[in-house]
């Protein structure tokens, strides 16, 4: 999604050094240690937790103002190896509005609470699109089950993300939405939502 799956990392006796993407933005990610990007990652725990140990402790990241980590959906190993490894750490939630994805985000939100986490919000992705044709909205996961989610367990809501198709197509091309589309309601929202993060860490 970010343009870079070609690279590698330079890693030394002392030190990895992280793929830079872009004069903002550095990058590890598990992809760059697999032989072929077809592979799978089949590990354990401690495995895991080896890793994001050495994705966090042996890497050089230099000064960074944010470290974002991408963990997968749920309640798993990965961000409990975070959350004990960094436990300073603020979670934000993305959820669909759908009745089922809501579910897990809600045990998400009570996961991070117990490991005594921040929680910078709740996120709902795929909020409804309109239609190149006709142009009425059309909810195609329903729409609200973020933001009430977020209402009952007293947590921000920090935004809604439309369905917009070209987000699919710049994340497989490897440039960012919002810069190639910036006038977009979907861009909008990604700013919007990065402003309510920003001005809530600074307060």
């Amino acid at each position: 999604m970010l343009g870079v799956e070609d690279r590698t990392l330079e890693i030394s006796p002392d030190m990895i050094k992280p793929v830079q993407v872009n004069e903002n933005l550095k990058l590890v990610s598990m992809s760059f240690l697999l032989q072929s990007p077809d592979l799978p990652v089949i590990w354990r725990g401690p495995m895991k937790m080896k890793v994001i140990q050495q994705f966090l402790g042996d890497v050089d990241w230099g000064e960074l103002d944010w470290l974002i980590i991408d963990s997968p959906p749920g309640t798993g190993d990965e961000p409990l190896s975070v959350a004990q490894l960094i436990p300073a750490t603020g979670a934000i939630i993305v959820t669909t509005p759908q009745d089922v994805s809501v579910l897990d985000s809600r045990k998400a939100v009570v996961f991070a609470l117990k490991l005594n986490l921040k929680i910078l919000g709740i996120i709902e992705n795929m909020g409804g699109m309109v239609c190149p044709h006709c142009g009425k909205r059309i909810d195609l996961f329903k729409v609200g089950g973020g933001e009430k989610a977020a209402r009952e367990l007293n947590v921000p809501f920090l935004g809604r993300i439309p369905i917009d198709p070209q987000i699919v197509i710049s994340g497989d091309e490897g440039k960012p939405f919002a810069v190639g589309q910036p006038y977009s309601e979907a861009s909008r929202a990604f700013r919007e939502i990065v402003d309510k993060i920003l001005n809530d860490h600074r307060h």
